[in-house]
């Protein structure tokens, strides 16, 4: 990642994915794309989010993959550690987009009002 690049992380075809990916070409900004479901979850960049924004806030508990998921399983994601392992082995669970932006911030999720902020 160069210092003018922002990284975006996410599933190519989650619509929150598209709109971001859409926004930040619109305003023109160098974009990385990495696709959970094609290069998997970084786990060094993981432990940066998990530290920047809180697990709880890394795992998307609205979302389809948590909705299937085994009510034991929803149970034992009761940590860091515990949502880590979830988030590696079911990278479906992650909200989307988490993105590294050129300032070294990391936000999680779409919201138009506060890109434009940035």
């Amino acid at each position: 990642m160069t210092s003018m690049t922002i990284t975006l992380y996410g599933i190519s075809n989650c619509d929150t994915v598209k709109k971001a990916r859409a926004w930040l070409q619109a305003q023109g900004r160098e974009t990385q794309f990495h696709d959970f479901k094609k290069a998997g979850v970084p786990v060094d960049r993981l432990d940066a989010w998990v530290h920047a924004v809180g697990w709880e806030r890394l795992v998307n508990r609205k979302g389809t993959t948590w909705r299937q998921l085994d009510p034991s399983l929803q149970a034992s994601v009761v940590d860091a550690a515990s949502a880590k392992r979830l988030m590696l082995a079911q990278a479906s669970v992650i909200k989307r987009p988490v993105v590294e932006w050129a300032d070294g911030a990391i936000t999680v999720g779409f919201s138009e009002p506060d890109w434009a902020a940035r």
